[in-house]
């Protein structure tokens, strides 16, 4: 199947550009290769979505949230890297 393209000025220079470094040795070439790296982030992009929505799914079935007091989170933390630094 022939498709007939139109490109703005820089992508034909950069197709042109492609072509003349010797990477490609078409213009056709290069919009292939273009399309199966856009394919492949399409891939990748629907795989995080995916993950995340795994973990919201996850975080909402995990129940009710819980207020946090982040003094007494630091305290903690900081106690148990005193006790680390009395044992070495």
């Amino acid at each position: 199947m022939g498709m007939n393209v139109n490109l703005t000025p820089q992508l034909e220079e950069m197709v042109r550009a492609k072509v003349s470094s010797g990477l490609y040795t078409s213009a056709s070439e290069v919009v292939r290769e273009a399309l199966r790296l856009m394919e492949e982030q399409d891939r990748l992009r629907q795989v995080k979505l995916e993950e995340l929505r795994s973990e919201v799914r996850k975080g909402l079935k995990s129940g009710p949230s819980e207020p946090w007091d982040a003094a007494a989170l630091k305290k903690k933390a900081r106690t148990r890297q005193a006790a680390k630094a009395s044992a070495a």
